[in-house]
């Protein structure tokens, strides 16, 4: 009676959707006895979702030798393929994963023409073409699996061939059609049509296929719609390490540093369980940018040392240590390594981004140029807004070096306009820091203090402390100027009091928050004695702060 209470609890548990719960009853029932095979996939998905993945295999192998003996050839099929699945992404593992394929296609001659087990045959093929580098034969496998999902009312099919489809479309540079294909699989993900493993695969293949043609904004929106989703299920561990990456990426490009930091902490755990060695140098470069950013320059070393140990090379993020420490001859080194040895598109662009800033460093403004026409190729190419305002900011770099200050100053509106879009604070500091010193060049010192104020606020509220000294160091020709001890940005909140302005009106007009502007507008207070916006009011009108 115990076991029977516990199966029927672990059967309603995973109906719910608590996996841990579901795991732990479906493990009760099997120890007094031996679970049926379709209770023992139940059980190896929820121990998938939560993690266990030893206990997963061990559960799904039973569950296929189950439906074996009971002659469901079709489901043994199916448990096969998710064996191969899971063991396809494990080091070492590519002998056997490829043994169980080899015994799904030997089942599937006793199955129906059109079945479930079929169609994610289909695609677990055409995704074996993309990796061998035959597209034509990936795409009809995908469109081919798709017409069964629909056939067989299969929504975990469907999706799986839509986003299959998707990304062999973004192979064939049908960038529109590819990314209208993966956001129709990922809408039946948000609508909760399929299941939680083809969720998070899903999922997975879309961000991975988004960093790779630079949509981080749609990447973004689909994470933010996944959110909700996911927040049901806190017990699910369903993103692997590779996933866990990309999304850490997408939360440092949209400044939430913190949990960037954690999204890559949880990656390297996870990498540190079985997953292949590459997918740790991936998280512990992840780890060693954002500790760069942030200042924290010896666990940055640590955490790039660890990324080559893993088989990442760990530039351009090492060069770009050594210069913000100020080697600038061991970050040219290091860059022109990198530029040699880097093939990949993707990786290239990251490369050239950081060879701009490093070879003008270097006061090698022919060597930045080079790689900043190769950076607006590979954006003309592709055409992602990301690539675009890459592109437009290694231009004016280069421009600004050369005295070129008109074209400096296009490309900057330029690209300024597209970080705004695209909500990557960062970056837009980033420029905007430039833009300062392109007006300096102009003698505009109004407009680049105010440039540099920007700047250097949202860098503290990034947490880039490097970048925030910088920025001080920038201001600190107009902070010294008399003002009754106000720093240039209270000088810039004050003007705005003194027009009227509401707080919620020149935290817009400053692009800072409402609590921003309180906590300036008190110190301006304190500092100047003053008991009210009237009276801050005449002061500036009495010191000609207007």
């Amino acid at each position: 009676m115990a076991a029977q209470d516990a199966l029927a609890r672990g059967r309603a548990a995973f109906d719910r959707e608590t996996w841990t719960d579901a795991y732990a009853r479906f493990v009760e029932a099997d120890c007094n006895t031996p679970l049926d095979p379709a209770d023992l996939d139940a059980l190896a998905t929820a121990a998938y979702l939560i993690g266990e993945d030893t206990a997963s295999l061990d559960a799904r192998t039973r569950a296929h030798t189950g439906h074996l003996a009971h002659g469901d050839v079709e489901r043994a099929a199916l448990s096969a393929l998710w064996l191969a699945f899971v063991l396809l992404e494990e080091p070492g593992q590519q002998a056997v994963a490829s043994g169980w394929l080899a015994r799904v296609a030997r089942l599937l001659e006793n199955c129906p023409p059109e079945c479930a087990a079929r169609g994610r045959w289909l695609c677990a093929t055409a995704f074996a073409s993309i990796g061998q580098g035959d597209v034509a034969a990936a795409a009809r496998g995908f469109e081919e699996a798709a017409r069964m999902g629909r056939a067989c009312a299969d929504a975990d099919l469907a999706a799986l061939a839509r986003q299959g489809h998707g990304r062999v479309l973004l192979r064939q540079q049908r960038t529109r059609e590819g990314l209208a294909a993966l956001d129709e699989a990922m809408v039946a993900v948000t609508c909760g049509e399929v299941g939680p493993i083809v969720a998070g695969v899903v999922y997975c293949s879309v961000i991975g296929a988004c960093h790779e043609v630079f949509e981080l904004r749609r990447a973004h929106e689909w994470t933010t719609a996944l959110a909700g989703w996911c927040a049901a299920h806190p017990d699910m561990v369903m993103f692997r390490g590779p996933c866990l990456v990309r999304r850490s990426e997408l939360l440092q490009l949209r400044g939430d540093w913190h949990e960037s930091v954690e999204e890559a902490r949880r990656a390297c755990e996870r990498t540190t369980r079985g997953a292949a060695k590459r997918d740790a140098g991936l998280a512990q470069y992840r780890l060693g940018d954002l500790r760069r950013l942030r200042g924290e320059f010896e666990a940055a070393e640590d955490a790039y040392r660890l990324a080559n140990l893993a088989g990442r090379k760990p530039d351009p993020g090492l060069a770009l240590l050594r210069l913000a420490t100020g080697d600038v001859p061991a970050a040219v080194a290091a860059i022109q390594r990198a530029l040699e040895e880097t093939r990949s598109p993707r990786a290239r662009v990251d490369v050239q981004r950081a060879a701009v800033e490093i070879l003008l460093a270097a006061g090698d403004t022919a060597g930045a140029a080079d790689a900043a026409a190769e950076l607006r190729a590979a954006a003309d190419r592709v055409g992602a807004s990301f690539l675009q305002a890459a592109a437009e900011t290694a231009t004016a770099a280069v421009a600004l070096a050369r005295g070129e200050l008109d074209l400096a100053l296009a490309s900057l509106r330029a690209a300024t306009a597209t970080w705004e879009q695209i909500d990557a604070p960062y970056e837009l500091a980033r420029t905007r820091a430039l833009t300062g010193d392109a007006y300096l060049a102009r003698a505009d010192e109004d407009g680049a203090r105010m440039e540099f104020e920007a700047a250097q606020e949202l860098f503290e509220r990034l947490g880039a402390v490097p970048d925030a000294a910088w920025m001080t160091e920038r201001l600190a020709r107009w902070n010294a100027r008399p003002s009754g001890g106000l720093t240039g940005r209270e000088v810039e909140v004050l003007r705005l009091v003194a027009t009227g302005r509401s707080n919620r009106a020149i935290g817009a007009e400053l692009a800072i928050s409402e609590k921003t502007v309180a906590r300036h507008i008190s110190n301006i207070f304190s500092k100047l004695d003053l008991p009210s916006r009237s009276a801050a009011t005449a002061y500036a009108y009495e010191h000609k702060l207007l």
